[in-house]
């Protein structure tokens, strides 16, 4: 008999999720950080668009390189632990039968079921329940650099798009202010969208966003207000 049963679970969503929240966050902070700096040196609208642009294409690009290379690091470890389950599986059977065992029972099985589970399952796929239960490798959070890279290239451009429309449609002389409040608002949005989306705690995650993201646009604001050089 056949039972269907329906469960939302939100480990699914890690491997997209992450990357997205980095980029999008990172987008916001640096680019209204490059924005608050130059402004807070005096420099004309012009000049804080142009760097503001060139932070969201360096950005993106930097984001993308970043996750692909590190994602690709991680895929290539989960590649080599296989490759080598599956050399032990092929050199001596029994010990990985019996290991796959000492899992189940050490997760409180009796013995006896630990070896009838272990049986069953290296029977319908000896190394996928070896990389599973053995090497805590699944579907769920396999690596895929691709996606990983698009998905923070992308985001952390739309990001940034937000503190450059500020810019672009504020008044020169409340660039700042508009920027900063523009900016924080999309941060404390986009962490409670976050941790709702991961079914964590709306206001914690919403919180520690915004409070990180205040505190690199108010120290890139006084660096450039202490050492800014265009007038």
């Amino acid at each position: 008999m056949h039972i269907s049963h329906f469960e939302r679970h939100y480990a699914t969503r890690i491997g997209w999720l992450r990357a997205a929240v980095l980029g999008a966050n990172d987008g916001i902070v640096s680019t209204a950080s490059l924005v608050l700096g130059i402004a807070a040196a005096n420099a004309d609208s012009g000049q804080i668009l142009l760097t503001g642009v060139a932070g969201l294409v360096a950005g993106a690009m930097s984001m993308a390189a970043g996750e692909y290379v590190s994602v690709s690091s991680q895929s290539d470890t989960e590649a080599a632990d296989i490759s080598r389950e599956r050399k032990e599986l092929a050199n001596d059977w029994q010990l990985e039968r019996n290991e796959l065992k000492a899992i189940y029972v050490e997760r409180g099985l009796e013995a006896k079921l630990a070896e009838q589970v272990a049986d069953q399952l290296m029977a319908h796929d000896a190394l996928a329940a070896h990389a599973r239960d053995e090497l805590g490798l699944s579907g769920i959070h396999q690596a895929r650099p691709i996606q990983a890279a698009f998905v923070s290239a992308t985001t952390f451009a739309a990001g940034a798009a937000l503190p450059l429309a500020l810019t672009w449609y504020s008044p020169p002389e409340m660039t700042v202010s508009v920027v900063a409040a523009g900016s924080l608002l999309s941060l404390t949005l986009l962490g409670g969208l976050a941790a709702r989306t991961g079914g964590a705690r709306v206001i914690i995650g919403a919180g520690r966003v915004t409070l990180w993201g205040a505190v690199a646009m108010a120290a890139t604001a006084a660096v450039g207000r202490l050492f800014g050089v265009i007038v």
